[in-house]
This record gives structure tokens, sequence and C-alpha cells, in this order.
């Protein structure tokens, strides 16, 4: 008999209002004017900008605090290493992870899939192994797989979606068989912008014992991430999408598989003792943070996560969801434009090609308005294909940014169709 299934959580959250012209006056780079016009920025799904806050702190470290973590006896060490180790309980709180050692930086969510593939992965798949992805992933969700299947001679399989940009669950159902090891799909689709329903995807697969990876990059911006709620075996997401610097990111992983999973890198802090016979490694969650690592990356991270929740996950749902909604709108009325993913469950990002102009034109008149957005295939190449299409505009949108700033894109897509039309 099958369980029940939780429902899915709506993505948008309850109704809160911000203060985005509050919020704004934090954030120096965006009132800068770029070709003579107020820059409006709309590639939060690529980067996002930085507040003052997260300026100030990675600053700070390098003018007062700067020195290596963990093993210096000095104070300006045992300074970096409380920041350092400060910023991972932060992590640990952001995402409610039930204990620190299971938060390891890493440099972004790529890395952290790819220490999930090689550790996790060479232990545990052999020939005949099955892998599944969805369609809709990021190359940094398939090519790691793609490496580990053609290493153990296992099989990567793939999830389809419809024409709106949402998986088929039931066709994803089908492919957990007894030879599917793990499960590997994004939380929201950076082409795309679909929220995929991964409570539902995991219980699904964990009733077969199947491990669950879920690429949090386009998620951890947008919503409430709660990792034990959501039971996801390894969670992974970078610093600069969430506010804060690049080089930075982390892998949350349950505690049990990350101290059966052997090292992904060797040297530096993995290291408990050394001999020319034998190694013995650090504990969690120093076993996979070889090297010196990102120090000021990691204290950026905590102060973006500070700043992130000061606003309130909630109300940045709430408004990115009404934003999302009248951008959808002022793109949709623009004679000639088709948007590329109509999921009913989305984040705020707009897909969208116009008839007779190539994406990468209308980036470049965009520009030319002021207003910077993502135009290619997005490290997404099969969702291409999937649509037809090679490549598209988008537009992504993040809490600071204005139903004015929407206005501007829409105007400036006009702009586009009386140059090329």
């Amino acid at each position: 008999m099958k369980a029940e299934l939780k429902p899915a959580p709506s993505w948008g959250g309850r109704d809160v209002s911000l203060d985005v012209a509050r919020i704004r006056e934090d954030f120096p780079i965006l009132k800068q004017r770029v070709h003579g016009r107020p820059l409006v920025y709309l590639d939060n799904a690529a980067t996002t900008q930085k507040p003052e806050v997260v300026i100030d702190a990675v600053s700070r470290y390098y003018r007062t605090d700067n020195a290596n973590v963990h093993r210096g006896l000095h104070q300006l060490s045992e300074r970096a290493t409380e920041a350092y180790e400060g910023a991972r309980r932060k992590v640990q709180r952001f995402i409610n992870a039930a204990d620190v050692r299971e938060i390891i930086f890493v440099r972004g969510s790529t890395e952290g899939i790819n220490l999930v593939a090689q550790s996790y992965g060479r232990a545990n798949l052999g020939a005949g192994d099955e892998i599944v992805i969805s369609a809709m992933e990021h190359h940094s969700n398939i090519v790691p797989w793609q490496l580990l299947c053609e290493e153990k001679g296992a099989r990567l399989r793939v999830a389809p979606i419809n024409d709106d940009g949402e998986l088929l669950v039931e066709e994803y159902e089908r492919l957990l068989t007894a030879k599917t090891r793990l499960v590997a799909v994004a939380h929201v689709s950076n082409a795309l912008g679909t929220v995929n329903p991964i409570r539902r995807l995991i219980e699904v697969a964990h009733r077969r014992n199947i491990s669950v990876l879920i690429d949090g990059a386009q998620a951890a911006p947008h919503t409430k991430i709660d990792v034990r709620e959501l039971d996801a075996d390894f969670y992974v997401f970078s610093s600069h999408k969430v506010f804060g610097p690049t080089g930075m990111g982390v892998l949350y992983a349950k505690r049990h598989l990350l101290e059966k999973m052997p090292p992904y890198q060797g040297g530096g802090d993995m290291i408990l003792a050394v001999t020319f016979e034998k190694t013995t490694y650090n504990a969690l969650p120093y076993k996979f943070e070889a090297g010196t690592p990102h120090i000021a990356g990691a204290i950026g991270l905590g102060a973006a996560i500070d700043y992130v929740e000061g606003i309130g996950l909630a109300a940045i749902a709430s408004y990115e969801k009404d934003l999302l909604a009248y951008a959808t709108a002022r793109v949709s009325e623009i004679e000639g434009v088709k948007i590329i993913g109509t999921a009913k469950e989305k984040a705020a990002v707009i897909s969208f090609v116009m008839e007779g102009v190539h994406a990468h034109d209308v980036g470049t008149i965009l520009d030319q308005e002021g207003v910077a957005i993502r135009t290619g295939h997005h490290c997404a190449m099969p969702i291409m294909e999937r649509f037809g299409v090679p490549a598209t505009a988008r537009a992504s949108l993040a809490f600071y940014n204005t139903k004015e700033e929407i206005d501007a894109l829409a105007a400036a897509m006009h702009r586009v169709r009386e140059v090329f039309i």
C-alpha cells in the first residue's frame, strides 16, 4: 500500500510587504547609470548584487582579522576562526540542518555536486546502476553524473518535462527502479523558473531507498529552505546567488552519509595525522575541506544570510511572486514575444524569445537601454533543444527590483521591435 504523499507547498509565501525603496539604498551598485540610463539589473539568476553589509564584512575581515583559520594561536587567527565557524552556524540555521558538521563549505553549487559525484557516487555506484536527473537541469547537474557513469559503466536517465516546463512526475516515478542509486534534480530551473515538487520527488525516491541530491542554486535566494522538512540527503547552493561573495558555496549532507563518504581532495584541513605509510582524516566537516578555505567568502556569506533573514524569506517570496505576475503580464502583451516556461509554480524568472530577433540582439539593445538581462542557453542546452530554440533572453528578478524597472524592460523590448521588425 502506498503511503500518502504530503501536499506540495505553494511557491510564494504569505503576503508581507517590503520597503523596496529602503532596501535599494543598501545596494550601492544599483545607483549607477549605464549608457546614460539608470541601471535596471534583471540578471539575478546569474548572480545577485551585494548589499553594503556584505561588502563591509569582507572588507573588515581583510582590514582587521586577516589570518588563516583553525591552527593559529594568535589573536587574528582566533578571530578569523570564530568568524569563519560562525558563518557555518549561520548556514546551519538558514537551512535548518540538524548538525553544524553537516555543512561543508565548497566553491559553489557546481563543486558541491562534483563532490557528491566523486565521493558518494564512486563509492556507491557500479556497472549497470542508474542515476535519474530531469530534463531541466543545469549543465552542472548533468556533466558530473555523465563523468561518473562513464567511469563506472552506469547509466544516466532523464525524467521528461511537458510543454509548460513542468516535470512529469509519473514519468519520473517510472524511471526509479531497483537499479537506481541516486536522484539529482533542481529545486528551481535556472532557464525556465520552474519550481519542482521536490518534497514529493524525495518521498517517492526514499520509498525505494534511493538517495536524493537537490540543486538549490536558484531556490535559496527566493524561499525558505528546510532540509529536515524536505528530508533531502544532499542540498547544494551558491553564496553569490544569495547576495554573498562569489567562489563560495555550501554542500549540506546528512551526517551518516558524510561519515561513510571518502574524502574528495587531499591536503590541509582534511588531515588529522600523516605518515608516509598512512593518513588519518579529520572529523566532519573538515574531512571535505582540503587546503586553505575561502575565509572571506564564508564570512561574507554569513553576512548575506543575516541580511536576507533580516528582510524575511516569507516577505521576499511574496513580493517576488507579485513582481513575477506583473512582469509576465507586461512581457506577454508585447507582440511577437513568446515566454518559454509557463509552469504553474515558478520562481521569478522569465525566459522569452522574440519573433525574428536573435536573443543576443535582444540583449544588446536592452543593454543600450540600461537593462541588464542574460541571453544564450543558460548552461542548459538540453532545455533549449527541448523547446526548439537556440537561445532565450532571460529576465530574472530579485527583491530589490521594482514594477517601474519591469516597465523599463517592456519599453526596451518595444525598442528592440522598432530596430529589428
